[in-house]
């Protein structure tokens, strides 16, 4: 099967910035789609979406991501995966002095550890193909600190250490890959946080840089891309 026609997954696919993905790759692509969350009843809600959007093809698969041998367990290899779309991840907007070790550490798992577990075990499968792709939802707090959200910015850091790692490392292979610094993107991550959703990027905008990511010609690779909201920063940043 050609690389047009092989798969995108989508971790953290059931919701937020991870459905328009999903749904923009439905509708203006014939990839099967395959979906990765915890949550059973928003991935059946979004395999129906991407079904109604016009996907040929849904896989959903309830699995916590920083479980690396449920991740193991699965036979990603009959769902011919060429792009990975690392998106999972959690924000918690608390001062580091309030903040618990266990949430410190759910913060790095959730956002970086998933990230490497789900490479990990797709990248074998990417280098099989033609060609292939791995993009990162990394975020601003991957590159500068904030105040109040220092484990969450802790654990994009890492992220994007770990991408620009990973990208010198398959330099002479097929894979290619890519960070996206994402600036406050509309997501359900901002729900109880007082902010104007009108003022935030639209989520739909990052599936179409994704998938633009996909038609480029395997001579290019965008490292990083920065998106920001059209009007910069907005509080509570």
């Amino acid at each position: 099967m050609s690389y047009e026609q092989a798969s995108v997954i989508v971790t953290g696919g059931s919701k937020g910035i991870g459905l328009e993905i999903a749904k923009f790759f439905a509708s203006n692509t014939n990839r099967p789609i395959v979906l990765l969350a915890r949550n059973v009843d928003e991935l059946e809600r979004t395999k129906i979406e991407c079904e109604e959007a016009g996907a040929k093809s849904v896989d959903i698969l309830s699995v916590d991501l920083t479980d690396l041998e449920a991740l193991k367990a699965i036979d990603f290899q009959k769902l011919n995966p060429a792009v990975l779309v690392n998106n999972a991840g959690t924000f918690l907007f608390k001062k580091l002095e309030d903040t618990t070790q266990s949430e410190f550490i759910n913060q790095f798992e959730i956002n970086t550890l998933s990230a490497f577990n789900m490479t990990k075990v797709v990248l074998p499968l990417l280098k099989q193909q033609e060609r292939g792709l791995i993009v990162n939802i990394c975020s601003q707090a991957s590159l500068k600190g904030y105040a109040d959200s220092g484990a969450y910015t802790m654990s994009k850091h890492a992220l994007l250490g770990y991408t620009r790692s990973l990208r010198k490392e398959l330099m002479p292979t097929n894979v290619a890959v890519s960070a996206i610094n994402l600036g406050q993107t509309y997501s359900t991550s901002w729900e109880g946080v007082d902010i104007d959703p009108n003022e935030l990027i639209d989520p739909v905008d990052v599936a179409r840089i994704i998938h633009s990511l996909t038609e480029l010609s395997p001579r290019s690779v965008a490292e990083e891309i920065n998106l920001m909201p059209k009007a910069g920063e907005t509080k509570p940043m």
